[in-house]
């Protein structure tokens, strides 16, 4: 039996569960230590602390996940046992967020000039929150444009696609001393 996950996210950022949810979810499955590593976010920790509160077996571990980039590539790099409370790390992740919604939007306006226009505000219903490429992803699926997500990142949305749009990263030795 697999009794640790240090690899989890919630709907604070790509994941599909919201933090209370995940906690439920793990805990029932007999997981007794948890990573929440949401991409560039914390912000569903306070959620899932609270609820792991009724699993007293189940131990939380603050993690993230940061993107970085070497040329050519992007690195995720995975931190735990935070401080999510420090204002400098949440303005920096605040920021990436930022970064990320602009992005999205961006994306969304050269999908439109390419003649797959989908509505931004649809994108932001299946975000529900942190948004994505996998929400455009999904706004083109239910469009009829490709058949599965996956294929919007090989034409589109991956690092070589036609509608792909860069956003700000660290480097992995910027986002290990963060």
């Amino acid at each position: 039996m697999i009794e640790v996950d240090l690899h989890l996210h919630t709907t604070a950022s790509d994941g599909r569960l919201e933090p209370s949810e995940l906690v439920e979810l793990v805990a029932k499955r007999g997981i007794k230590f948890a990573a929440i590593t949401d991409h560039d976010s914390t912000e569903g920790l306070p959620e899932t602390f609270k609820a792991a509160q009724a699993f007293p077996d189940l131990t939380i571990i603050p993690g993230i996940e940061l993107s970085s980039d070497i040329p050519g590539k992007e690195v995720h790099i995975l931190g735990y046992f935070l401080d999510y409370s420090d204002e400098e790390f949440q303005t920096t992740l605040k920021e990436f967020r930022t970064g990320r919604v602009e992005r999205a939007r961006l994306m969304v306006e050269k999908l439109s000039t390419l003649g797959l226009p989908v509505e931004w505000g649809r994108v932001l219903e299946l975000a529900n929150g942190a948004v994505g490429r996998p929400h455009i992803a999904q706004a083109m699926v239910e469009k009829g444009y490709i058949s599965v997500p996956q294929d919007a990142f090989v034409e589109y949305l991956g690092r070589n696609g036609k509608a792909y749009v860069q956003r700000p990263k660290l480097t992995p030795e910027e986002a290990v001393k963060m």
